[in-house]
């Protein structure tokens, strides 16, 4: 009898260890978040942010499991207009300082397919916090990168957003509301 009950324990820790999510650090040199809007009808203007820290807890077994959180510099957006970024930072729209950080702390992901979720997360930004989705696609999965030879997750991501729920709504809705939100995140395991 004991050793069926030392049987069932060990399968069910060795099920436990097997599920457990494994930690992937985000590539902050190939990991971006771009941003387009229309401008008054005449254009579609784009930016980015990047420097990202922050970590994907990911199980592939159990993808529903996983868990994500990202952080990034405010002052870290480039539009490729010195004048725009300035106006961007000015107390116009984000009132930006050193230090101030875009946020995304998931809180739940459904899996629609083989390689693609929707992940549902708090993100924090200009001080306020609202839940969004973001239409995930899990790019390539490898157990050994081919050039620093570790584990690697790839990812691509797209979300709506509105300016008008972050307080960032000047000029709307003649500059659009609306921001189309596309991410791209790299993440490895730590050395």
């Amino acid at each position: 009898m004991k050793s069926m009950l030392f049987a069932a324990a060990l399968a069910l820790s060795a099920t436990a260890v097997h599920a457990a999510p494994e930690t992937y650090e985000l590539d902050p040199g190939h990991s971006q978040v771009v941003f387009t809007y229309n401008h008054l009808g005449f254009s579609t203007t784009t930016g980015m942010f990047s420097g990202f820290e922050g970590e994907i807890a990911f199980d592939a077994e159990d993808p529903a499991n996983s868990s994500v959180n990202v952080a990034m510099p405010v002052m870290s957006m480039f539009t490729g207009w010195e004048k725009r970024e300035a106006h961007f930072m000015s107390e116009e729209f984000f009132g930006a300082t050193e230090g101030d950080m875009v946020t995304f702390t998931s809180t739940g992901i459904e899996v629609t397919g083989e390689n693609t979720a929707l992940i549902t997360g708090d993100l924090t930004m200009n001080g306020i916090t609202k839940s969004v989705v973001l239409d995930t696609v899990l790019n390539q999965k490898a157990d050994a990168h081919p050039m620093n030879n570790r584990p690697w997750l790839g990812f691509s991501a797209t979300t709506t957003l509105l300016r008008t729920d972050f307080e960032l709504g000047k000029f709307a809705p003649y500059v659009s509301d609306e921001v189309e939100v596309m991410i791209s995140i790299e993440a490895g395991k730590p050395e």
